[in-house]
């Protein structure tokens, strides 16, 4: 199974009196995470399931994923929100173990820390800036993870191409 990870896009900043939830992609944000995404499909990318956080920023950022895929389903997972844990998401990636592919639109912390659980590396600490993706292959949705990093693809490595 490939999982590529996506983190959300620039978000507008906090407003006093409104949920951290509710903050929307800012139109540079939609454009970076469009970008990532179209050089992620040129590298092969086919995720027939999208999941998403249900804050505003990752649906919004899934949208332009299934877009580019031509995907119509959403699914929302609260396992992905912001101090989600990797093992609460690998628990409900086992209701996808037949999927060839999985794309997971989210947040940090949670996102770097999801690519060392994936890897079975504790330890390393990974950064996802807004609209990056990482590619990682593990071989079945098992115990734990032995995944494989294929790639990540950053903003600024998606806007020089």
């Amino acid at each position: 199974m490939e999982i590529y990870l996506l983190r959300h896009g620039a978000a507008e900043n906090a407003q006093p009196g409104r949920p951290d939830a509710e903050r929307r992609l800012t139109e540079e944000g939609k454009k970076k995470t469009a970008e990532v995404v179209k050089m992620a499909r040129r590298t092969g990318l086919e995720a027939p399931l999208v999941i998403s956080s249900p804050y505003v920023r990752a649906v919004e950022t899934a949208r332009i994923a299934m877009k580019e895929l031509g995907v119509r389903d959403l699914i929302q997972s609260s396992a992905l929100v912001p101090h989600g844990g990797p093992e609460a998401v690998w628990q409900e990636m086992k209701d996808y173990r037949d999927a060839r592919a999985l794309l997971l639109a989210g947040h940090e912390p949670l996102m770097g820390r999801l690519v060392a659980y994936l890897l079975n590396s504790p330890a390393l600490q990974v950064e996802m800036k807004k609209s990056a993706m990482v590619r990682i292959g593990v071989e079945g949705v098992r115990v734990a993870p032995h995944g494989v990093l294929r790639w990540m693809i950053t903003p600024r490595l998606a806007e020089q191409i």
